[in-house]
């Protein structure tokens, strides 16, 4: 685990960067951090990202927009309800008009 704690940190600058009311995936930070393929180890450090709490890890979502990492928020539906308290549309644990709400750190950084 130590030699991933450089891209466990570039990971959490990237998700500190996404604006609110906006989501990004794990493989849109792994493609920008010059990992394309990693979207998995991306989503790793999304566990992690509990520890620091200035990181909104709720914004990181898989490619289709689903919640997939909604079970290591406390709560039944915390992710859920933090996006939601952004104006994002949640659906059956998945994100609607993902287009509208996406944000690539690719284009945008």
């Amino acid at each position: 685990m130590a030699a991933n704690t450089g891209f466990f940190d570039k990971v959490y600058e990237v998700a500190r960067l996404i604006p609110f009311g906006k989501v990004t995936s794990y493989g849109a930070i792994a493609k920008y951090l010059g990992a394309a393929g990693s979207a998995r180890m991306v989503g790793w450090a999304m566990n992690g990202a509990g520890k620091h709490p200035d990181v909104p890890a709720h914004r990181v979502v898989n490619r289709k927009g689903l919640l997939t990492g909604k079970h290591h928020f406390d709560g039944t539906n915390l992710m859920q309800q933090l996006l939601e308290s952004e104006g994002i549309e949640v659906v059956d644990h998945q994100i609607q008009h993902l287009e509208s709400v996406f944000w690539d750190p690719g284009k945008e950084l």
